[in-house]
């Protein structure tokens, strides 16, 4: 079928070509039209301090969004001052903010043992989305403008934290950003290649598959919420498996034309097996991705349909488009060079480094393997390690008036629970009650119940925890309150709702892991007709995850360079959705390299019948083509730590290492290795499996020379 593909578009390629220039036109304007569509919403549905927040939202008009943190100090008795007027102008700057503090509440829970600080809680109205902003900056000047004579006024809180982690808003942009990518992806380009035309094609190859995933996810916005957070899916996962089909189609052409085959025959061997590895790869990836609609979260159900749409288009473009710009440029592809001539020609790959590389794994499979099962082991260790939290007040880096102010309230003894204070939903006969049970809970340093706080017949209670909301104590408090709690009140708040993210996620998740690697053997078994060699690739691809989660824990979770680095105190925790969306992108992309090595070593074993030759021929010539893609795609995940938020730091910094680790030494040391050790088992398929998967059964023949570790 691919081989009548090739000759169809070798035929037609100025219509394919024209074709999808318009298709791209239009990406263009979907892109524009899509940027109005997305879904901003963190629905937890079904889970109870969601369900009571929403609630809450619903009677009062707050409750989704944290706080803001007023913070007062004073060297005389604050108690004394007036500050009510200066609270009521800050919450006025966002109308119907709902307040608390001391002047309402005559509760000592607001105030410093020694009476010099104090603070007031200010629950901005409306939903918690990307795009909401309580207008830090107004209400902060409104404090200011207000406060009596010789008070001092800061404001802090998770939303002013966390602009201030984020520089406020300052430094490199996503266009920024992008731009930074690209340029880094065209010298690493350069150099694999050497000419113009061959290091345009991946870029332009990746365009058109991240314009023309916009245009279909804008359609797929009338049919269903899509989150805001698949544009940097399709940007990055576009790029990436583009990129990377890109590559292995054009070193599969270059190779078949120095080897003396005409334009359209090098293109039909390209497309025959190089073009079956994008689709294979392709479904790998787009499996990673639909595994997300396991999850019971609307807006990572939609990242997984919309995700899905991101590898199919690229598959779409790099076996349609790709090979009619192939076919077009034919001979010249090595033309206008722009680098020395040895980037340029296509040399035997066995005589290469990676040729006397795959020597040595062949002669000594055994202790390169443990060379890598030492250093994985001890990246799964770290990763065993790994907590998906939010980090708490104390690790937020950054500097200015948040930072100040919650060091203001650290250092008169009040607690970091403030930050993200319990808030329980009940009627209003109750709620005194209420407040004096909580009390009493361990882990509650005060609960109050303001009246102002009561309507249709509801009420709400405030409690502080005596912890940060984000810390591993907390959990036990927040089951401790609702044991507490009587019937008919429900616990709300922003720490109880970032605990049932967590669960509803992680909980999850097996289900989620099950059907990848179910779906993925499959695909694979089918694919290299192998009962093991899919296995081998499966458990590789989960070792080298969880190696990634090492070494985010290792830097960011016990801040191992962190903040030296990057500025970034450690945290002890790793954002949740971190490592959610580092399974989602780095699973795909990852076998895309196992899929690019097996088939070239699956095609060698055919034509001799030899295991040795067949890893020494495919880790010989899928060598340069895995580091390359691995490269490119580094470098510009690499440039996301670039970003001053701490979550898109962890995020670019443990794609960026897990992608070059998986490329070097799981691909380079342990695929290789381990098939050495399997010797002709790798090959193994029989009948009864072969009839499910509509393939040809494969009985491993006896090797021709006995693969050991001396030979």
């Amino acid at each position: 079928m691919l081989a009548r593909l090739a000759h169809t578009v070798h035929g037609h390629r100025k219509i394919v070509i024209g074709g999808w220039i318009l298709l791209t036109a239009f990406g263009v304007f979907a892109t524009g039209r899509v940027s109005k569509r997305w879904f901003e919403s963190f629905s937890i549905p079904g889970y109870s301090a969601y369900e009571t927040n929403q609630k809450t939202v619903k009677t009062f008009g707050t409750g989704e969004q944290a706080p803001l943190v007023a913070v007062f100090h004073s060297n005389g008795d604050i108690t004394k001052q007036n500050l009510a007027p200066a609270i009521q102008k800050a919450a006025a700057v966002n109308s119907g903010s709902r307040v608390s503090s001391y002047f309402d509440t005559h509760s000592s829970s607001y105030v410093s043992h020694d009476h010099h600080t104090t603070f007031a809680e200010i629950y901005p109205p409306g939903q918690n989305t990307f795009s909401g902003e309580p207008h830090i900056k107004a209400v902060r000047a409104a404090l200011r403008a207000n406060a009596p004579p010789g008070v001092e006024t800061h404001l802090t809180g998770l939303q002013p934290l966390y602009a201030a982690s984020n520089g406020g808003g300052t430094g490199p942009s996503v266009l920024t950003e992008g731009l930074i990518g690209g340029v880094g992806a065209l010298v690493i380009l350069m150099f694999v290649f050497g000419t113009l035309p061959a290091v345009a094609i991946p870029l332009a190859i990746a365009l058109t598959a991240i314009l023309n995933t916009f245009t279909l996810v804008w359609v797929l916005t009338y049919l269903t919420n899509v989150s805001i957070i698949v544009q940097f899916l399709i940007a990055l996962v576009g790029l990436g498996v583009a990129i990377d089909y890109a590559l292995l189609m054009i070193f599969r052409f270059r190779e078949e034309l120095a080897s003396g085959e005409d334009v359209e025959t090098a293109l039909v061997e390209t497309m025959t097996h190089a073009g079956r590895s994008v689709i294979v790869s392709g479904s790998t990836v787009a499996v990673g991705l639909l595994s997300m609609v396991l999850l019971p979260l609307p807006f990572i159900r939609s990242i997984g349909i919309g995700g899905m749409l991101i590898p199919a288009v690229s598959v779409l473009v790099s076996i349609t488009l790709l090979p009619a710009l192939l076919s077009l440029l034919g001979h010249r592809i090595n033309k206008l060079r722009v680098m020395p001539k040895r980037f340029v020609t296509v040399t035997d790959p066995e005589s290469g480094w990676w040729g006397k590389w795959a020597r040595l794994v062949s002669r000594r499979p055994l202790p390169v393997a443990a060379v890598g099962v030492v250093i994985v082991g001890v990246l799964l260790a770290l990763g065993s390690q790994l907590n998906p939290s939010e980090a708490q007040a104390k690790d937020f880096p950054g500097k200015g008036d948040a930072v100040t102010g919650r060091n203001v309230l650290a250092s008169a003894g009040i607690s970091a629970g403030a930050i993200k204070p319990f808030v329980v939903l009940t009627p209003a006969a109750n709620a005194d009650q209420v407040a004096q049970r909580l009390r009493g809970v361990e882990g509650i340093v005060g609960a109050v119940a303001p009246q102002s706080w009561q309507k249709d017949g509801l009420a709400l209670v405030e409690a502080i925890p005596s912890v940060d909301g984000s810390s591993k104590a907390v959990r036990g408090t927040i089951s401790r309150v609702k044991d507490a709690l009587p019937p008919g009140a429900s616990l709300g708040g922003v720490a109880p709702e970032d605990r049932d993210f967590v669960h509803a996620v992680y909980g999850n998740f097996p289900y989620v892991l099950l059907f990848v690697v179910l779906l993925t053997y499959v695909l694979l078994a089918r694919a290299f007709r192998s009962l093991l060699l899919p296995l081998k690739a499966v458990i590789l691809n989960l070792v080298s995850l969880g190696a990634a989660f090492g070494i985010i824990v290792f830097i960011f979770q016990q801040g191992h360079g962190s903040n030296a680095i990057w500025g970034v105190p450690a945290t002890q925790s790793i954002i949740p959705w971190i490592p959610l969306m580092i399974f989602a992108f780095l699973f795909g992309l990852s076998m895309d390299y196992e899929v690019f090595m097996l088939t070239r070593m699956r095609e060698a074993y055919d034509e001799t019948g030899s295991t040795r030759e067949a890893v020494a021929l495919g880790l010989a010539r899928t060598g340069k083509l895995v580091t390359s893609a691995a490269l490119v795609l580094m470098f510009a995940f690499f440039v996301l730590s670039t970003s001053p938020g701490t979550d898109i730091k962890q995020f670019g910094i443990g794609l960026a290492a897990g992608i070059i680790f998986d490329a070097t030494v799981i691909r380079a040391l342990l695929v290789p290795a381990i098939m050495m050790l399997m010797g002709r088992w790798n090959w193994w398929l029989p009948a009864w499996a072969a009839r499910p998967l509509r393939t040809r059964p494969s009985e491993p023949r006896r090797e021709a020379v006995p693969v050991t570790e001396s030979a």
